[in-house]
């Protein structure tokens, strides 16, 4: 794999001992450690000749990140169905993987990671010899750091592309990030355990991973768009974050930005690729979202928080809640 990889073919109980979760050959056992640092899953062993796998997991978990190493020993299946509420990076060190990911297939091998977005069905054939690294990155996360880099609002959830060219430029710094990140964890526990620490690799990671792979805002983040929209567009946004619980019209934004409602649907269309209300109700649906998310079923209704954010059509509001986050509002309060 190269010199900078060097340190993953140190054994996992040298570097990540204290992290280790399991070791077992009950199937069943396997699949509920998968559950809890995952989520639930159907677990199923192909192989006909032994009725037991040699499963074992070493796993770190660092703020919204984990990083972790694993095997299941066997040839298994894992059906996770939707990851919902993280991304999931799958890095073979030996042997490889067959992934089913929105329709596409993608061959994992130490040349070839696998990313699962978190809003996808998946389906994943773990075969015989095959030891990976996994790095789970929670989905709220990865998306406040991005909306950080866009200076925007999201209009749709991150989604990357399913296969991570391990070969390429963007490749090779990504692993050696992950080289540096694996050889960190061996450090004393003091030093692993500093939140200051863990702050900066969750950033570091999170960064580089949406440098590195492709993604539906990929083109965006490398662009200028943000530093050379005039200052009425950023103005008008920072007055909509600031007053999103208020009623807002566009004679109201226009006149807040000291420009015409022409101008501003202008500016807002040619660097943000959108318009000014439809940036706040952008704003809005991350608010309910948000919100949603802080209570609990019997403490409000989907109803009365999309009411008080003014969502009245509650048809168009759950289509677009859906869009936006791959869920729906109560399955959102639900959890």
């Amino acid at each position: 794999m190269g010199s900078a990889f060097h340190s993953f073919t140190t054994p996992p109980d040298a570097v990540l001992g204290r992290f280790e979760l399991f070791h077992t050959r009950d199937l069943e056992e396997a699949r509920q450690w998968g559950a809890r640092v995952f989520c639930e899953n159907r677990l199923n062993n192909l192989d006909s000749r032994r009725c037991q796998v040699n499963a074992w997991m070493y796993y770190r978990r660092m703020r919204g990140i984990g990083v972790g190493r694993m095997s299941y020993g066997s040839d298994v299946s894992i059906d996770p169905g939707e990851l919902d509420s993280f991304l999931l990076i799958q890095m073979p060190i030996r042997g490889r993987e067959l992934v089913q990911v929105s329709g596409q297939a993608v061959c994992s091998t130490p040349r070839t990671a696998s990313v699962l977005n978190s809003h996808n069905p998946v389906l994943i054939r773990h075969f015989e010899g095959t030891e990976k690294l996994i790095i789970r990155v929670d989905r709220d996360v990865l998306e406040r750091h991005c909306t950080q880099h866009l200076g925007r609002a999201m209009r749709a959830p991150v989604e990357f592309s399913p296969t991570m060219d391990l070969g390429t430029a963007a490749g090779k710094r990504w692993m050696h990030l992950m080289s540096w990140l694996y050889e960190g964890l061996s450090a004393d526990e003091e030093h692993v355990q500093s939140p200051l620490l863990a702050a900066q690799i969750e950033q570091m990671l999170i960064t580089m991973l949406l440098t590195c792979q492709p993604h539906n805002y990929s083109d965006e983040l490398a662009g200028d768009e943000r530093s050379i929209a005039p200052s009425f567009v950023k103005k008008t946004e920072r007055f909509i974050e600031e007053h999103a619980h208020e009623p807002i019209t566009i004679i109201e934004l226009a006149e807040h930005a000291g420009v015409s409602s022409r101008s501003l649907f202008t500016g807002f269309r040619r660097f943000r690729n959108t318009s000014p209300m439809v940036y706040l109700k952008e704003v809005r649906l991350k608010r309910v979202h948000d919100e949603l998310r802080r209570l609990e079923r019997g403490e409000t209704t989907v109803t009365s928080v999309a009411l008080r954010w003014g969502f009245s059509h509650l048809g168009h509001f759950t289509t677009d809640y859906k869009r936006r986050f791959g869920e729906s509002p109560s399955d959102t309060l639900a959890r």
